[in-house]
C-alpha cells in the first residue's frame, strides 16, 4: 500500500479488507487521519480527474511518512501493552455474588469468546504477500484460545468450590 499513490476509496478498501478485523477504524476515521497526515507533511494529496467523473483526492506517502511510519512500526513490534481486560474489575469483586450466579456470567462469557474464536479461526488466509495480516489474526486466535482455556479452567475451579461440603464450627463452651 505504502509504495503507490492511491485514492481514499482505495486506502478504505485496503482498510477494511486487510485491517478490519484488527482495527476499529471507520471510513469517516481514515479520511480524517489522511487529512491530518496531509497537514504534517507525512502524505501528499494531489487531485485526479478522470473523464467526467468527480475529482478526487489521491494520496502518496512522503520521505519523511515513509520515514515516520518506519519508526512507528519498529516501536509497534517491541511495545507490550500492560492492559487490564474490562471484565477483569468483575474479576475483583465475584465474592460478593453467590458462586452458582458467576459460574453462569462466565459460561455467559465463555460462549461468546468460543464464538469470536469459530470467527477468527474461519477467516480465509490472506495473500502469501500479506503474512503480517495472517500474523494477526493468529496472534487474536491465541489470545481467544487463551481466554477460553483460562475460563474453563476458572468455571471448573468455582464448580468444585461449589459443590465441595461446607464445613461449620461451633463453640462448644
Amino acid at each position: 500500500m505504502k509504495s503507490n499513490s492511491q485514492h481514499g476509496y482505495q486506502i478504505n478498501d485496503f482498510i477494511e479488507r486487510n485491517l478490519g478485523r484488527v482495527s476499529d477504524m471507520k471510513k469517516a476515521t481514515a479520511y480524517s487521519l489522511l487529512k491530518k497526515l496531509h497537514e504534517k507533511g507525512l502524505v501528499e494529496a494531489t487531485t485526479e480527474q478522470e473523464g467526467n467523473r468527480p475529482s478526487r483526492q489521491v494520496y502518496s506517502i512522503t520521505p519523511t511518512g515513509e520515514e515516520k511510519f518506519y519508526k512507528l512500526l519498529r516501536q509497534s513490534l517491541v511495545h507490550v501493552d500492560d492492559y487490564l481486560p474490562r471484565g477483569d474489575i468483575g474479576l475483583c469483586f465475584i465474592d460478593q455474588l453467590p458462586t452458582e450466579e458467576v459460574i453462569g456470567y462466565l459460561k455467559k462469557k465463555l460462549e461468546a469468546v468460543e464464538k469470536l474464536l469459530f470467527t477468527y479461526e474461519n477467516i480465509p488466509k490472506h495473500v502469501e504477500h500479506a503474512i503480517g495480516v495472517n500474523l494477526t489474526i493468529e496472534h487474536r486466535i491465541a489470545l481467544f484460545r487463551c481466554d477460553r482455556d483460562w475460563l474453563l479452567e476458572t468455571i471448573d475451579k468455582l464448580s468444585a468450590k461449589n459443590t465441595a461440603p461446607r464445613i461449620t464450627f461451633t463453640d462448644n463452651v
